[in-house]
């Protein structure tokens, strides 16, 4: 008696212990979920932030590539330009050193004739030397003495004609002298002409090479810069578009996770209290009628049930107790269950997001038997509600 007594006694505090351990996970896990809840949705909105920064980079990056693209575009014709125009300033290069190497060879041709025309003058003022000192040396026979000493008319004339000759070879020194020195200051004219074109032609055709040259080459250098920058905004665009691809990804990720913590809450709603009525049902779940038994409708003339708003998720309970005859999708009905009572008294439970009950089944009134939901013909999460009589529906109202 005594050790039963202490085992009752003990026993409260036990009990007391007990029950407090069974309700304090029920509240943690009851939190959790929320907080969960909360700190993947506060996940959920700084991914679709950072999305919408990578976004607006990527637009902001696809608009810089193709400004460049249209810089380099427009470089590139300029420099297709400056490469004709360098073409023809080639051609024209080509032309000019071909009239200089003409000028070269007509200048080897007059320093080689001017050469010939020195040695022609130089001879020719040796000669004429020469001849003015023989007449100097010599006795200048004059036409009386050629006359007198002649000894006949035939010796006259050669006498006569033998100075002529001399007299003729005399100018013809002394012309040759002056023609040579005259041929050969205007030849020396020529070639300082010649030269100094030379000079002026190298220095023009090389002065537009060079300076087309150079506004190519800047222009390649800016297209190259262009080019550079181009590809590394091309490379932060693909680095963006990973990290967003990433992000979206995470997205997915923590949306799934959001929608099996919201299946959690759902699923752990409250059955609410067993409400009763007048009839031998109960209330499968608390809620308001949003449509009446029979109600006409745009796709049914008479609504075959009644339809109570409550929350996704909400537990259903059975009306009465029974056997589980339906448990499946049905249709429009979605996932349909239903609980017969007796021969001829069923009750039947549309739209629900989770069924928890089998065929075959017996429930006991006020079990619950599946979640509330909106799955097949629905606008919105509701309970459909059914009562049969021998398989055809009648008012539910009457048995609640």
């Amino acid at each position: 008696m005594r050790l039963r007594f202490v085992l009752a006694g003990a026993g409260l505090p036990l009990l007391l212990c007990a029950a407090l351990w069974l309700f304090l996970p029920l509240g943690s896990e009851a939190q959790a979920p929320t907080a969960s809840a909360s700190s993947v949705q506060s996940k959920i909105d700084t991914t679709r932030s950072k999305i919408g920064k990578r976004k607006g980079t990527e637009k902001v990056l696809a608009s810089d590539i193709a400004q460049y693209t249209r810089k380099i575009r427009k470089l590139q014709g300029s420099i297709t330009t400056l490469q004709s125009r360098e073409q023809k300033i080639q051609t024209d290069l080509d032309a000019r050193r071909s009239e200089l190497a003409q000028t070269q060879k007509d200048l080897r041709d007059e320093r080689a004739r001017l050469a010939r025309l020195k040695k022609k003058l130089a001879d020719g003022r040796r000669i004429l030397a020469k001849r003015l000192q023989e007449i100097y040396e010599a006795d200048v026979p004059d036409l009386v003495t050629v006359v007198l000493n002649s000894k006949g008319f035939a010796d006259l004339l050669e006498r006569g004609e033998f100075l002529s000759r001399i007299q003729d070879a005399d100018n013809k020194i002394i012309t040759l002298v002056r023609s040579a020195q005259k041929d050969a200051t205007a030849t020396a004219a020529r070639l300082d002409k010649l030269e100094t074109r030379q000079q002026q032609l190298t220095k023009i055709v090389l002065k537009r090479r060079d300076e087309v040259a150079a506004v190519k080459n800047e222009l390649i250098g800016t297209r190259v810069g262009y080019e550079s920058t181009k590809a590394g905004k091309k490379n932060a665009l693909t680095k963006v578009k990973g990290e967003r691809h990433e992000l979206e990804d995470h997205l997915d990720e923590l949306l799934k996770e959001s929608a099996k913590i919201q299946a959690r809450l759902q699923g752990a709603l409250p059955a609410g209290p067993i409400k009763g009525g007048s009839g031998r049902f109960i209330w499968p779940v608390n809620g308001t009628i949003t449509s009446p038994f029979c109600e006409s409708r745009s796709w049914e003339s008479c609504h075959p049930g009644i339809d109570i708003a409550v929350p996704e998720g909400t537990p259903i309970r059975a009306a009465d107790g029974g056997t589980v005859r339906l448990a499946g999708p049905a249709g429009g009905y979605g996932n349909y269950t239903c609980v017969q009572h007796t021969a001829t008294l069923s009750s039947c439970y549309g739209h629900q997001s989770k069924i928890m009950v089998s065929v075959g089944q017996h429930v006991s009134q006020g079990q619950i038997i599946g979640l509330s939901g909106n799955t097949g013909f629905s606008t919105g999460p509701h309970l459909h509600f059914e009562a049969r009589i021998n398989g055809g529906v009648v008012n539910p109202m009457n048995y609640l």
